[in-house]
């Protein structure tokens, strides 16, 4: 005499697995304001808060402009760099207390000269 002693398999009940499971936390700073604008975003977009920031984050296009300096600040820094350069190793001999020679006073004379003119083109570039 065989008896099945096994019983089935129970069913299982409750809602079924989803394919894809988000198990990923991701918190996000932001004010008050902020926060209540994201959900009222979401809610007019009939949107879960992180449905509606996924949503955004993934496929949301954002505006990334570049910021460019123009050619002109670019060579007044390098020549204001230069000239810093210049000052220092000048401001650093005087400060030993050693004299200057001519050739370093000429160059004192064309570096205050440069740094005048560099003034005039920055105030000219600005207006």
């Amino acid at each position: 005499m065989t008896s099945n002693t096994e019983l089935p398999p129970k069913k299982k009940g409750g809602r079924p697995r989803k394919v894809v499971r988000r198990n990923q936390f991701l918190g996000v700073k932001c004010t008050l304001i902020e926060k209540k604008a994201i959900e009222a975003k979401a809610r007019s977009s009939a949107l879960s808060v992180s449905e509606y920031l996924r949503t955004v984050g993934i496929g949301g296009k954002i505006n990334k402009t570049e910021k460019v300096l123009p050619k002109e600040v670019l060579q007044m820094t390098g020549t204001l760099n230069h000239l810093a350069a210049n000052m220092n190793q000048i401001a650093k001999k005087r400060n030993s207390y050693e004299e200057l020679n001519a050739l370093e006073r000429a160059t004192m004379q064309q570096l205050g000269i440069a740094i005048r003119q560099l003034a005039k083109d920055i105030k000219t570039y600005l207006q």
